[in-house]
């Protein structure tokens, strides 16, 4: 039998000088799918919607738990959410390598960022 291992989470709050890349869901889906098969995380499912006149909304449910996003160009605002167990592998550095790379993609200043152990 496993033993419990709390899972990583994190939650941030960044700022992009990058109105284009808050705008474009197509292009932050192509990096998760791309993200998902490199730390061979497994995906269950995924809802993306663009808003008019621009900015996205995102989740990706993976069987290791979520990657959610809302974008608000308007105030050049990225909310993010990331949370993967740590049940079959440990997954913290994973969680945080998946951060760092969201973070550089928008080229993101990180206004708030909680990282809890549950």
């Amino acid at each position: 039998m496993n033993t419990y291992l709390p899972g990583s989470h994190v939650i941030a709050t960044l700022e992009s000088e990058q109105p284009e890349l808050l705008r474009d869901a197509g292009s932050f889906k192509q990096l998760i799918d791309r993200l998902v098969v490199q730390y061979d995380l497994r995906q269950l499912g995924e809802v993306y919607h663009a808003f008019t006149p621009g900015g996205f909304t995102g989740i990706v449910c993976l069987s290791e738990s979520h990657i959610s996003i809302h974008t608000w160009p308007e105030f050049r605002k990225v909310n993010l959410d990331i949370y993967l167990s740590n049940y079959l592998r440990e997954n913290d550095g994973t969680v945080q390598a998946i951060f760092e790379t969201i973070v550089a993609y928008f080229e993101a200043r990180v206004l708030d960022h909680h990282k809890i152990k549950r």
